[in-house]
C-alpha cells in the first residue's frame, strides 16, 4: 500500500483563526464520513494520533482502490502550527516569481529562516522587487507554507478529485496547495 501523504495547505502563511477553522473542516470531513470523528493511533506525527479513514473517502478521490483501508497508518493529521510542506520526491527546490517569471528558488528557500519563526509572511523577488505572501510564488511541484495543514496519510496515490479540492478551498476561504510527500 502507498505510504505517500496528500497534504492540503491553504495558500496563506498566517491563517486567521486557524484553530477554529481546523475544527470546522474536521467536522465537515466527519459529517461526510471521509474520516472518523474520534482520533486513534492511525497517524505518523508526534504521538501517532490521527482521524482514521472513513467510508466516504472513496467519494473524494479518483483512485479509491489506492486508499489505505486496512493499513495501520491511514489517518488525517491536522496541523495548527507554522510548517513548511514540500514534496520529498523529485523536489528540485525551484521557485518562480509570478511577476517577472524568473527562477528565484535559491533566494526564496534561504528566506525560510525568517519565515519559519514568523518574522515575515512575505518574500520579495530579488529579480524584480515583487512582494507577496510566500505562497504567492510558483512552486513545481507544489509546496505549502502555513500555520494550518491537513495531512492525509497514505492517500497520495489515490489523488483527490478537483471537486473535493474546490469545496475544501471554498470552506477554507483560500486557494489550496496539494503537496504529495513520501512518508
Amino acid at each position: 500500500m502507498s505510504h505517500t501523504q496528500a497534504i492540503v495547505v491553504p495558500r496563506i502563511s498566517t491563517f486567521p483563526g486557524h484553530e477554529a477553522k481546523a475544527r470546522m473542516i474536521l467536522r465537515w470531513l466527519t459529517e461526510r464520513r471521509i474520516v472518523e470523528a474520534l482520533p486513534t493511533t492511525c497517524g505518523r506525527g508526534v504521538g501517532g494520533m490521527g482521524y482514521a479513514i472513513g467510508s466516504g473517502a472513496r467519494s473524494v478521490v479518483l483512485h479509491p482502490e489506492r486508499l489505505p483501508f486496512g493499513e495501520a497508518i491511514n489517518g488525517l493529521e491536522v496541523v495548527t502550527k507554522r510548517c513548511i510542506y514540500t514534496p520529498t520526491r523529485d523536489f528540485a527546490e525551484e521557485a518562480g516569481c509570478r511577476e517577472c517569471r524568473r527562477e528565484i528558488g535559491e533566494a526564496l528557500f534561504e528566506s525560510l529562516d525568517e519565515w519559519m519563526p514568523a518574522q515575515t509572511d512575505t518574500f520579495i523577488c530579488p529579480e524584480c522587487g515583487h512582494e507577496d505572501d510566500i505562497n504567492g510564488f510558483l512552486f513545481i511541484p507544489a509546496c505549502g507554507f502555513s500555520n494550518l495543514g491537513f495531512i492525509f496519510n497514505g492517500w497520495g496515490e489515490a489523488v483527490f478529485s478537483q471537486s473535493f479540492l474546490d469545496e475544501f478551498a471554498a470552506r477554507l476561504g483560500f486557494k489550496v496547495a496539494i503537496v504529495v510527500a513520501q512518508a
